[in-house]
């Protein structure tokens, strides 16, 4: 299905149900993570979507201690970029991994996080 661009909303509820999708140029073959208008590479407008497998390693990721107030009673918790066996990177929560045992390169696996007010978001677990 080719498609001008894949917006925020449609990513989230893929993530919702379980289902982490990236988006392929038709044109040249380029893959990237949604919402993209244009494809970073050649510029065109034709985009597929392309289901990812969830697997990736950790390839950078902070600590938050100090959280910004909406998310001040889960601190300590890890952001991390996740680099996917299919090429691309994405940002994530780690869930159920204590944040000692983190590390560059430790395998991960995607896990959606649904939050009290229904929002999903992107996790990754132990692999």
């Amino acid at each position: 299905m080719t498609e001008p661009s894949i917006t925020v909303r449609a990513f989230f509820e893929r993530v919702r149900a379980g289902q982490l999708v990236a988006i392929r140029c038709e044109s040249c073959g380029e893959l990237a993570i949604p919402p993209k208008e244009l494809c970073p590479k050649c510029g065109a407008r034709a985009w597929r979507q392309e289901p990812l497998g969830g697997d990736g390693t950790i390839a950078s990721y902070t600590v938050i201690r100090v959280a910004p107030r909406a998310h001040a009673g889960e601190a300590p918790y890890a952001l991390a970029v996740v680099a996917l066996k299919e090429g691309v990177s994405v940002l994530g929560r780690i869930v159920d991994i204590p944040l000692e045992s983190l590390a560059v390169g430790l395998p991960v696996r995607f896990r959606p996080r649904i939050a009290s007010d229904h929002q999903a978001s992107i996790g990754f677990g132990p692999a």
